[in-house]
């Protein structure tokens, strides 16, 4: 077995890496199966141990592969599920058209609440537990920057960490101006009946559009630690600014890890092909 060269040349270690990727990919080694040793793969390839070493250290720092000691190295597998990030709005029975203010059954796709996990957790036959927290703190520069105020004032901040049978899965933040969120039971550090939406349409705040931002980062130390990833796994984050016809209602940043949710989004009208 050869490990090609490929248009650029790259260090051995690397371009074997790549070839093992390409076999995991292909299901050459089902999740409950080991990888060959070191030796027989250094055999197969006719190269270094060190090389072979140096190769599956990239795999695990992935997170494709783990050590197990005295076992051996197998595929690190997180099942991956796909979140509805946003949809076009269901039809809804009072017949409202485009542009009207949605019912918020109409609207799961846009406000993204908790419901949406829900449903996906049990199509997938997955336990979705959550823990919560509310926070009052200084805003950051750019959660300032769409919310309208100046930097450092205060925010209230509702968290959700979401884990997906036990394993984590996601951090959600809300970021609310305090004059929004001060009286309310958005105050309080528990879920609300209803969502958070049913808070904000008690005050007249119906988010009616979002603007969705998507990078992907490397993980801080704290997001490290939590989220128990591979040392090069990455975080999604997205982060969606909601708006009623006033303006920004408030800004919602989700953290996930990269190998473990792929975020869905639908444009347009769906009917034949509903989203999954």
């Amino acid at each position: 077995m050869t490990i090609s060269s490929g248009s650029v040349p790259s260090p051995k270690y690397q371009r074997l890496a790549a070839d093992l990727r390409r076999r995991i990919a292909a299901g050459e080694w089902p999740g409950d199966t080991a990888l060959p040793v070191e030796s027989e793969l250094e055999q197969q390839y006719g190269v270094a141990r060190n090389t072979v070493r140096l190769a599956v250290d990239v795999l695990v720092n992935e997170g494709r592969l783990v050590r197990l000691q005295g076992k051996g190295t197998f595929l690190r597998e997180h099942p991956v599920l796909d979140h509805r990030a946003f949809g076009p709005p269901v039809a809804g029975p009072t017949g409202q058209v485009a542009g009207e203010p949605l019912l918020p059954a109409q609207r799961d796709g846009l406000a993204a609440p908790s419901e949406v996990y829900t449903a996906e957790a049990e199509a997938a036959g997955r336990a979705l537990t959550a823990e919560f927290e509310m926070l009052i703190v200084r805003a950051r520069v750019d959660v300032a920057e769409r919310l309208g105020l100046r930097p450092g004032e205060a925010v209230v901040v509702r968290r959700q960490l979401r884990l997906m049978d036990r394993e984590p899965y996601s951090i959600e933040e809300s970021h609310y101006r305090a004059g929004v969120a001060a009286g309310t039971a958005l105050m309080e550090p528990d879920p609300v009946p209803g969502g958070d939406e049913a808070v904000l349409a008690a005050l007249g705040r119906i988010e009616i559009g979002a603007v969705d931002q998507l990078v992907s980062r490397m993980p801080g130390p704290e997001e490290a630690q939590w989220f128990q990833g591979g040392p090069g796994v990455p975080l999604l984050v997205q982060t969606r600014v909601t708006y009623d016809r006033r303006g920004p209602v408030r800004v919602i940043e989700s953290r996930y890890s990269a190998d473990r949710c792929r975020l869905v989004y639908g444009l347009g009208e769906l009917t034949a092909r509903p989203l999954p």
